[in-house]
């Protein structure tokens, strides 16, 4: 906790605890910590409401924060039946916390010396390269979906008491693992021996899961959880230099791409200096280019990220991952892929609107205009088309207001005094980006 959080040690400290065996253990450790360093805890459960007693779990958790002195809060989530199960409900439920957390800027989690084993064969059976295998981070900042309202609904969380301070929309908060090299079993022992309450969660050995799979295989295999963390935490060494090397790189030949003094939300890469980098830094430069033009929460898969760099190198190019690769003159651009956004459509209303997960658009003044891609109807309406655009199918990617049909404005065109549209790219900067990789 020390390595993690000190010197300066903050005053509040969030705990995700689900009622499992490691998060009741993680519970009982920080609660004896807090006391002594004198910080005030918060913990949180998110109910998921995939089986039944998932309610009654959290308000077991919630009992024993009563015990012990510290704020409980239950959060509700639905899933829609939308996308790879787990996954899903990992992402919804640190956008919950996020929306949550108030002023919390760390937030503990239980993952144990066996979650990096498990999830190390996993992404080996996948084919991952350094990056996949490495060990999963004792601390990372965590940016969920921006484009979630920030404000919880009553019917989405059950708390004792709101966390301190308002942490503001979209500015993420800091994953914290204290327990990485910790192994289940011990946590489980530990737990039993306090007599502390906690349960066993039953998808744990669902093979239906890949994660219960692993678990099984490890298991079956005889394989030490020990021995694959610490090569994965090699593997993590390996991959904090060379992702070193790739922010050296991208420094001397990756551009954010600007029209009329405006950034267009892509990147160019010098392709002459690109050409003679060693494939592994190309492939991470590409790999973390399409995620930031993308907004996507995780980098593409290995083989069809190959094959694009081999036609972006022959001086071809190609879509992934939500983005698009054309090779234009001395560079390669990265843009959006218009298929990935020609069906994202927004109304506005009278307060600031997120668009494809890193547009603003503010103080319209006319809330109904409905938000899009400017798209190839948008790019016909155009009086007059701007010297320096982007090309073609890159710029018809830009968002634009329309009333109907009709388009009023767009993020490169002229706006009337009395039609204020402010349009402002989120993104950051690309280095910084890939620092946080």
């Amino acid at each position: 906790m020390g390595r993690l959080l000190g010197p300066n040690f903050p005053s509040d400290l969030g705990l995700a605890v689900s009622g499992g065996g490691d998060s009741m253990a993680m519970l009982a450790l920080t609660h004896g910590w807090a006391r002594v360093m004198g910080v005030r805890l918060w913990v949180v459960t998110v109910d998921h409401g995939l089986r039944e007693g998932s309610a009654d779990e959290a308000a077991m958790v919630a009992t024993e924060c009563a015990a012990l002195g510290h704020a409980h809060a239950t959060l509700r989530w639905h899933w829609d039946g939308q996308g790879n199960l787990q996954d899903t409900a990992r992402r919804a439920r640190l956008a919950l916390i996020d929306r949550w957390r108030g002023g919390l800027t760390h937030i503990l989690f239980a993952h144990t010396q066996d979650d990096v084993a498990e999830t190390f064969l996993m992404r080996l059976a996948r084919g991952s390269g350094v990056e996949g295998l490495s060990a999963i981070s004792d601390i990372r900042h965590v940016q969920p979906h921006i484009s979630t309202p920030h404000a919880l609904a009553e019917g989405e969380v059950t708390q004792t008491a709101p966390p301190p301070g308002d942490g503001g929309e979209g500015t993420g908060f800091y994953v914290i693992r204290p327990l990485l090299q910790e192994a289940r079993a011990d946590l489980r022992h530990y737990a039993r021996t306090l007599k502390l309450p906690f349960v066993d969660d039953p998808s744990n050995k669902d093979p239906r899961f890949d994660r219960a799979k692993a678990r099984a295989a490890l298991e079956t295999l005889g394989i030490d959880a020990a021995t694959l963390q610490r090569t994965a935490a090699r593997m993590l060494r390996a991959s904090e230099a060379l992702a070193a090397r790739a922010v050296v790189v991208a420094r001397d030949c990756v551009l954010q791409d600007m029209c009329q003094g405006k950034p267009t939300g892509d990147l160019l890469i010098d392709r002459d200096r690109f050409v003679d980098v060693e494939q592994d830094t190309q492939l991470r430069l590409l790999a973390a280019a399409l995620q930031w033009v993308s907004s996507a929460d995780y980098r593409p898969r290995a083989e069809p990220l190959e094959a694009l760099l081999e036609r972006a190198l022959a001086g071809g190019g190609g879509t992934l991952h939500g983005a698009r690769v054309i090779a234009s003159g001395a560079s390669l651009r990265i843009t959006r892929e218009f298929a990935a956004v020609k069906d994202l459509r927004l109304t506005l209303g009278e307060e600031t609107a997120i668009w494809d997960r890193r547009w603003h658009i503010v103080d319209t003044g006319h809330p109904g205009l409905t938000l899009r891609a400017l798209g190839p109807d948008g790019w016909q309406q155009l009086a007059e088309k701007p010297d320096g655009l982007p090309p073609h199918d890159a710029t018809i990617t830009l968002p634009a207001l329309f009333d109907g049909d009709r388009l009023m404005a767009w993020y490169l065109g002229p706006t009337s005094p009395a039609f204020e549209a402010r349009f402002t790219p989120r993104g950051g900067d690309f280095t910084a980006f890939l620092q946080s990789r």
